[in-house]
């Protein structure tokens, strides 16, 4: 029996309204923001007029392979692997299906000259990927980060490093920003735990009344606000990030072990825990 060639699509064109281009936020189970995923008008054509009619033609063709028998390799499904430090590449996070899972191992991650706090020779190096408009990083604040200092106090040396998702939080170079300009006048971690626990929508307007709660010096805070190399060491942050497979928020580098999400604290108390039984070695 002779193939029929597969004919040629000419799609009509649609009279319903376009759809949007930006998806909202996708959690995870684990409490995590996701980088969304922008769709093209081709993407939409390809989903909802060209796919099902390729679908349709895959499924004849794999009753055929059922029918007549077909061998081939099964390798399962394919992983996205965290990136090593060492991978190059720069610029916005690339588009994924899934989120990246972390392959095991440690990752180098820089502390850069990002806002930390515990002792320098802590055992126990702990980097956050944030983003201060996120909700689940304001649930992992309000939930773990008070725990593990009260449980490990000056075994851990915390460091906040940014990570904006801009696309879906507007709020959240200016409030890194900000944060980074109280850290000017010796502020930064008071500045810190008001815009996560400090009730107020986030805006310049409450940056500027947590300044004076904070008695800053209010005209150098908000020239401050207008730097553009404040602005820039908040996106040298979230390419650092990018490099290293951060694909959203927040994300964590526990002595180079990456954990995704709000994990709660038994999670990482078991990691501290496996840490500070190695380094005692």
């Amino acid at each position: 029996m002779s193939e029929q060639p597969f004919p040629e699509m000419t799609p009509e064109p649609s009279t319903e309204p376009q759809l949007e281009t930006k998806e909202a936020p996708e959690p995870t189970v684990s409490g995590h923001t996701r980088v969304p995923v922008e769709r093209s008008p081709l993407s939409t054509f390809l989903q909802f007029q060209l796919v099902p009619t390729v679908l349709a033609f895959a499924l004849g063709l794999a009753v055929g392979y059922i029918l007549w028998g077909f061998s081939g390799n099964n390798q399962g499904p394919r992983r996205f692997a965290f990136p090593t430090a060492s991978d190059s590449g720069a610029g916005a996070p690339a588009a994924q299906p899934s989120l990246p899972t972390p392959t095991p191992g440690r990752v180098e991650v820089s502390v850069d000259d990002d806002p930390a706090r515990g002792p320098e020779d802590a055992p126990v190096v702990m980097i956050e990927f944030s983003d201060y408009q996120c909700p689940f990083c304001k649930r992992w604040r309000m939930q773990v980060y008070d725990p593990l200092f009260e449980t490990y106090g000056d075994k851990i040396r915390f460091v906040y490093r940014d990570f904006p998702i801009q696309s879906i939080h507007p709020e959240a170079v200016p409030a890194a920003v900000a944060a980074n300009c109280a850290g000017e006048q010796g502020k930064y971690w008071e500045f810190h735990d008001l815009l996560f626990l400090g009730g107020r929508e986030l805006g310049r307007e409450t940056y500027l009344a947590y300044a004076e709660e904070l008695n800053l010096d209010m005209e150098a805070f908000q020239t401050c606000l207008e730097s553009e190399e404040q602005r820039q060491e908040v996106l040298d942050d979230f390419n650092d990030g990018v490099r290293l497979g951060v694909r959203g928020t927040p994300t964590f580098f526990i002595n180079g072990l990456p954990v995704v999400g709000a994990q709660p604290f038994s999670v990482f108390q078991n990691i501290i825990e496996q840490e500070l039984a190695r380094v005692s070695k």
